[in-house]
C-alpha cells in the first residue's frame, strides 16, 4: 500500500507542487499579499505541463496567460495608487458600469473562439466548458490585478464547473484543490467587502 501510494506520489509530484502552491496563492489573494503574484507565476508554470499532459489545451494556454499577468498584477499592486499625500496601496473598487459591459463582451468572444479553436483543432474532449472556464478566467485574473471585487463572483462559477471537469479526468489533487478554490472565493468575496468604504459596499 505504502509503495502504491509513493509511486502515485512520484507520479504526481508537479500537480501536487502546483496545487499547494495554488491554495496557497488563493489564501494571499485573500489577504491582499502582492506575494500572491509569485505564487500564481510559480503555480501557472507547474500546470502548464499538468494541462498539456491531460490535454485540457485551453487551460494550458490559460497558464501562458497567467505567467504573464502575474507580472501585471505584481507591477500595478507594487506601484499601488498616487494621491496628492503620497502612494498609497491599490484599493479594492467595484466594477462600473461601461467596464462591466465591455468585460462581458470580451468573455463572450474569447468563449466563442477559445470553443472553436478546441473543437476544430485539437482533441480536447470538453472542448465547451474548457473554453467557458477558460474565457471567464482571463477576465477575472485581468479583474484580480486590478482589485475590482466582482472577480470573485466570477471565480466562484469559473471554479465549481473546473471542479467537475477535474473529477471528470480523474485529476483527483487538482479537484481538491479546486473545492478549496470554490470555498476560498466565496470567502474572498466576503473578505474584501469588509474593507471597502461604506459607499463602495
Amino acid at each position: 500500500m505504502n509503495d502504491q501510494f509513493l509511486l502515485w506520489l512520484s507520479s504526481n509530484w508537479v500537480e501536487i507542487t502546483g496545487s499547494i502552491l495554488g491554495i496557497l496563492y488563493v489564501f494571499f489573494s485573500i489577504k491582499q499579499n502582492i506575494a500572491t503574484w509569485l505564487l500564481g507565476l510559480l503555480t501557472s508554470l507547474l500546470y502548464c505541463y499538468v494541462f498539456f499532459v491531460s490535454k485540457f489545451y485551453a487551460d494550458m494556454a490559460l497558464q501562458v496567460y497567467y505567467v504573464w499577468v502575474s507580472i501585471y498584477g505584481w507591477v500595478v499592486w507594487a506601484k499601488g495608487k498616487q494621491t496628492e499625500s503620497g502612494k498609497q496601496t491599490l484599493p479594492v473598487t467595484s466594477i462600473i458600469k461601461n467596464l462591466f459591459y465591455k468585460l462581458s463582451i470580451i468573455s463572450l468572444l474569447l468563449w466563442i473562439v477559445i470553443y472553436f479553436v478546441l473543437k476544430h483543432f485539437t482533441d480536447s474532449p470538453v472542448p465547451l466548458g474548457d473554453s467557458f472556464t477558460t474565457a471567464l478566467s482571463i477576465v477575472a485574473t485581468y479583474m484580480l490585478a486590478r482589485k475590482i471585487i466582482e472577480h470573485w463572483l466570477i471565480w466562484i462559477v469559473v471554479d465549481f464547473v473546473s471542479l467537475l471537469l477535474y473529477i471528470w479526468k480523474g485529476l483527483y489533487p487538482t479537484s481538491v484543490m479546486f473545492v478549496i478554490y470554490t470555498a476560498a472565493a466565496i470567502w474572498g468575496y466576503f473578505e474584501w467587502k469588509k474593507g471597502m468604504p461604506n459607499n463602495e459596499r
